[in-house]
């Protein structure tokens, strides 16, 4: 049962559900056309893999100064407007980008504001976002919710990439300006998201309110063990910033070549969430999760040393199916372990030490294929990975004894 009614079968008859997926896909989608255009038009401007590394630094700064602001506003106020405006300014942002572009005004350093721009207010979209899905469906069936949701992203992931490549071809307006569209349509699908049951807990402003996600993250072993262990597997496991570096220098692949590489782990994602959906962990959570992460260490590594194309797409692959299995198990954990009152600043916390992750991972990258090359910054980070999930099972019993997802921690 949920809310005195009961469980639907189909994930898609929970009212809410499907604008829900729209609007966060198609806020992907145009997020992953905007990183391949800019990655591309940064390292053309530049040709220094360091800029890449200040892409992500860009967008890791406002994010770190104001998640914590957000997820309180995101427990405070209407989630759904929340999303709605964030993802209006984001248009804004692609078509300065586009506008930039035509007139030849697009500097590095102008690269870098808007970027900073798009990271301060996705840290305001991302929580909010993450926050709503619990309260559309039923703790019984969330993790199959989750899974659908990350598959629904994983796909406009694949796409995204790929198309952003073919239209970076066209021209560098292009790109941008498509991904304008598309936050248009994410925001309309915000909008008319169904109200929530109850109104937000409006907790008044204060630092210890503030900060009371990471309070109940740190008094749960197995969700902190969960979060801080994929902190460390994006930020060390980063090879994403270099993607543009392998796409042009060493596999000599182009634009589409980098498409095919920042798709390739959506691909194998895909393949892994969807048989999630179908077939959701329901036993050894934390062993399998702990299994994932190792996985994902190991094909990095294998994409460090490749030479091939083919081959460093097969390695991303898996990669990116490995990555899915830590993803679900977390966001399940989190979102079933979390009061909805305080959801928004849970995901906050989740979100700095995720999502932030994969832009201060981007800037690792960057820096240390600075210092010792890009081949053996993307081996060393896949070693680092593999040893910190080691060390993680025996910091974290709780999470590595983790049985089924929905039960208490």
């Amino acid at each position: 049962m949920h809310n005195g009614k009961p469980v639907r079968t189909s994930l898609l008859a929970y009212p809410g559900l499907l604008p829900l997926l729209l609007s966060r896909s198609a806020s992907s989608f145009g997020a992953q056309i905007l990183a391949v255009a800019v990655g591309w038009q940064v390292y053309a401007l530049t040709h220094r893999a360091f800029s890449l590394g200040l892409v992500g630094l860009a967008q890791f700064l406002p994010m770190l100064l104001l998640i914590f602001v957000a997820g309180h506003a995101a427990d405070r106020f209407d989630r759904r407007l929340i999303a709605a405006l964030c993802q209006i300014v984001e248009t804004a942002v692609a078509l300065s980008l586009a506008a930039c572009s035509i007139l030849h005004a697009l500097t590095p350093a102008l690269i870098y504001a808007l970027v900073a721009l798009l990271g301060a207010v996705r840290a305001f979209e991302l929580p909010a976002m993450q926050a709503l899905l619990p309260s559309l469906v039923p703790a019984e069936v969330f993790p199959r919710a989750a899974a659908l949701y990350a598959s629904v992203f994983q796909t406009v992931t694949i796409i995204g990439p790929s198309l952003g490549g073919l239209l970076y071809g066209v021209g560098a307006p292009v790109p941008y300006g498509f991904a304008a569209g598309l936050f248009v349509l994410a925001a309309s699908c915000a909008a008319v998201l169904p109200p929530p049951a109850a109104a937000p807990h409006r907790e008044p402003p204060s630092l210890r309110a503030v900060f009371a996600g990471l309070a109940f993250i740190r008094d749960r072993p197995a969700i902190l063990g969960a979060i801080s262990l994929d902190l460390f597997a994006v930020l060390l496991g980063g090879a994403t910033a270099l993607m543009p570096v392998y796409a042009r220098d060493i596999l000599h692949a182009g634009p589409f070549g980098l498409g095919l590489l920042r798709a390739a782990p959506a691909v194998g994602a895909l393949g892994v969430s969807l048989l999630l959906a179908r077939r959701p962990i329901r036993a050894h959570a934390g062993a399998r999760m702990f299994a994932a992460v190792g996985l994902f260490g190991l094909a990095t590594i294998g994409f460090g040393l490749s030479r091939s194309l083919p081959l460093s797409v097969a390695c991303l692959l898996v990669l990116g199916g490995a990555d899915i299995v830590s993803v679900v198990v977390r966001s399940s954990l989190v979102q079933l372990q979390t009061p909805d009152a305080m959801r928004g600043r849970v995901s906050a916390v989740n979100m700095l030490f995720i999502g932030s992750s994969n832009q201060l991972g981007e800037f690792e990258s960057g820096s240390l294929a600075a210092l010792i090359g890009a081949v053996p910054a993307v081996v060393v980070g896949g070693i680092g990975t593999m040893l910190v999930a080691l060390l993680w099972m025996r910091l974290f019993p709780t999470l590595r004894r983790l049985d089924r997802l929905d039960a208490p921690t």
